[in-house]
């Protein structure tokens, strides 16, 4: 069986997450150790028993997806060693996970680039009065026009009729009192910390770009399409340069999607805590299958499917 995996990005995360697969499973249970070891604390406490609010924290919850994802993946290689993964993408987040599944670099290396990246996106969110609007049901250069006027961002472009926008609290206010007349149907303000994916992140990214600079990074040994481009990369720098770009930058879920369905890909595995990325793809391409592994209940139901 071939399929391309899709990785969670921030916002997945739940309270009790990987609990179960640590307890049925011995390969998880050893992955979530070396990340609570690496980290220097309790990762696993965090991610298993919460609180959500230390759990949605930005420098715990992207080394908690990452891990998640990670452990999900080890599990289900050894329950079904015929599956053939084609390439990988991840949201946001989800980019460094869908590397390290990738072995553009080891697990230890990708989750100590998270969880700086996490450390700085948090610091930054910290230093600026930032917040984030979904934007639904709206056309795309009507919402493009709208971001220029009120002097934010395009953060996100999740699926047809649904883009985040990104920046200042003023800016994001005023995007919320004009999205009516832009047409969009609905402007929800999002639970964030601050401006992810705005130029109010550029103090995270230079310093993880130091950090990207530092890491050992090797050519991925099957296609890793970017965020930043919506294409494969496969050269050390052009990674380093596109998850650096990408802490601004905007993420082009949906024509990420469309270049590796374009590409002959009919089958998608989604690993996280929840089935957002599968949600977003039955509004890109109805025609394609999603199965997500949230849990060992699902990653059980998947290896049947997968077999």
């Amino acid at each position: 069986m071939k399929a391309v995996l899709l990785f969670a990005g921030q916002g997945a995360q739940k309270v009790g997450m990987g609990k179960d697969l640590a307890e049925a499973y011995p390969t998880a249970r050893a992955l979530f150790d070396q990340a609570d070891a690496a980290l220097g604390y309790s990762l696993t406490n965090i991610m298993f028993e919460g609180p959500m609010e230390e759990l949605t924290k930005t420098s715990r919850c992207q080394p908690a997806l990452y891990a998640h994802g990670l452990a999900i993946l080890e599990v289900l290689k050894s329950k079904v060693p015929s599956l053939e993964i084609t390439a990988t993408a991840g949201l946001s987040l989800g980019e460094f996970t869908a590397h390290a599944a990738a072995d553009t670099f080891d697990f230890a290396t990708g989750l100590n680039l998270v969880f700086q990246r996490g450390s700085f996106m948090e610091e930054a969110c910290n230093n600026t009065q930032g917040a984030m609007l979904a934007m639904i049901g709206g056309d795309e250069s009507a919402v493009r026009e709208l971001a220029k006027e009120c002097d934010v961002d395009v953060a996100n472009l999740n699926a047809p009729g649904q883009i985040v926008l990104s920046g200042s609290t003023d800016g994001i206010e005023s995007a919320i009192t004009k999205a009516k007349d832009k047409g969009i149907k609905r402007a929800i303000p999002l639970p964030v910390a601050g401006a992810y994916h705005s130029r109010l992140m550029k103090s995270a990214q230079d310093k993880l770009a130091a950090a990207l600079a530092a890491a050992p990074i090797q050519s991925p040994r099957v296609p890793v399409v970017c965020n930043f481009e919506a294409r494969p990369v496969a050269a050390p720098e052009e990674i380093r340069a596109t998850l650096t770009s990408q802490v601004t930058g905007s993420v082009r879920w949906v024509e990420s999607m469309q270049h590796l369905i374009a590409a002959g890909h009919t089958t998608f595995i989604e690993l996280g805590p929840d089935a957002t990325l599968a949600g977003l793809m039955g509004k890109i391409d109805k025609t394609v299958k999603v199965i997500s592994i949230k849990d060992a209940a699902s990653l059980d139901a998947a290896v049947v499917q997968l077999q």
